[in-house]
């Protein structure tokens, strides 16, 4: 059986809101029938909401049985059960792209450096890494990638575009990116350890900070040390007179770092995020310790910030903790559960819905910020980042 690639017809980011991952109960040793029906079982019990697409899901359970001769087998079945959801955040993981994805988590990966995504059908870069062989290559946000290696990503799927980007440390990867009007460009870009630093002090474009603002710019939240870095940089800056926190194209991570990083932020008993699963339990989280700082806060979005960056700014605009400057946020209200299978395998499910402190649901309408500011192809041709300077004049204001 050949595994399919599907390509969605929304911008889905490489990084998810994710729990802590939970071990499923099963022998390493699993038939493709047993890990088929694992999976079936674990959505059957945990995801968010089997009726939202009329889904009669008991129908799933028998309908490979006794076909699956191999785990390759059981793969692209899977596959094909989990698409009847239609939801792209709910997905199986082969052993490679699970390894991957726990790399991630753990804080380094190999490859060249950069955050994809589909948009309109096409596959495009959502940001390089920081200091990455991607960002030195001279890749930008928003840049298409025609082919990889000479292959048309017409069609292609972000884990087949991943798949086909990723390589050994020192080969070199050829990618044709189309950029705005321009005539296409071709990329060779050599792959390296990419450390997965998600917190920077530079600005994506060049931009005088004044000295008694400390600028933060975090560009995931999956890495289990972005909440740490970002506790390291407050600390130090403690004589700093406000903090501009920069989330713009920032696709998310672990919910838990973005629960961390607002307990920095917020005072005792305020509320950060709630979460309801399929039987309609809600269980709020609020904190507790851990505050660091009561100086002013700035939060820079665009659309593509998502899930956990909209769960933190989400926290620190109905709180009242922060300004939100920018554009509207991508819209992803959905929390999802790692679980790890058979073969080194794993799978991501919808467990939850979350709200913001107001109770408001955001999927697919984003966090709207306080001040609105667009930042044009113009501004970034111009390497104008007017956003960023809003930030600061808000910032001024409330400093003063």
């Amino acid at each position: 059986m050949k595994r399919r690639f599907y390509n969605w017809k929304k911008m889905i980011v490489c990084s998810l809101v994710l729990l802590a991952a939970p071990m499923a109960v099963m022998a390493a040793d699993a038939t493709p029938d047993e890990l088929y029906d694992n999976v079936w079982r674990l959505i059957n019990t945990k995801y968010v909401d089997l009726s939202d697409n009329g889904q009669v899901w008991t129908r799933w359970r028998t309908k490979y049985q006794n076909k699956l001769k191999t785990p390759e087998d059981a793969y692209v079945a899977i596959d094909t059960m989990l698409t009847s959801l239609n939801d792209p955040y709910t997905r199986f993981l082969d052993p490679k792209e699970f390894a991957e994805e726990t790399s991630s988590i753990k804080g380094s990966l190999k490859g060249i450096g950069v955050q994809i995504g589909l948009k309109d059908g096409n596959l495009v870069v959502i940001e390089p890494v920081v200091g990455s062989p991607a960002e030195k290559a001279g890749l930008l946000a928003d840049d298409k990638i025609l082919e990889i290696n000479g292959v048309s990503t017409k069609g292609i799927n972000i884990e087949k575009a991943a798949e086909l980007i990723r390589g050994e440390v020192g080969t070199q990867v050829k990618l044709l990116v189309k950029r705005k009007d321009m005539e296409p460009l071709t990329f060779n870009v050599t792959r390296a350890e990419i450390e997965v630093k998600a917190v920077s002090t530079k600005p994506p474009i060049e931009v005088q900070i004044p000295d008694d603002i400390q600028y933060i710019r975090l560009t995931s939240f999956i890495s289990k040390n972005a909440s740490s870095e970002i506790r390291d940089i407050l600390i130090k800056s403690r004589d700093k007179k406000g903090y501009i926190l920069d989330l713009r194209s920032n696709p998310g991570g672990l919910l838990s770092n973005a629960v961390i990083m607002s307990r920095m932020f917020l005072r005792p008993g305020e509320t950060i995020v709630s979460t309801v699963d399929r039987y309609g339990y809600k269980d709020t989280m609020k904190t507790g310790g851990g505050k660091i700082t009561n100086k002013p806060l700035v939060v820079i979005i665009n659309k593509g910030s998502a899930s956990a960056s909209e769960i933190f700014s989400g926290a620190m605009k109905e709180n009242h903790r922060a300004t939100i400057v920018g554009e509207q946020s991508f819209g992803k209200g959905l929390v999802q559960e790692i679980n790890k299978l058979p073969y080194g395998s794993g799978v991501n499910i919808t467990i939850q819905r979350y709200l913001t402190p107001d109770g408001n649901d955001i999927h697919k309408k984003g966090i709207t910020p306080d001040v609105v500011v667009k930042l044009t192809e113009e501004n970034v041709k111009n390497k104008d980042d007017v956003q960023l300077k809003e930030a600061i004049k808000v910032l001024q204001g409330q400093c003063n």
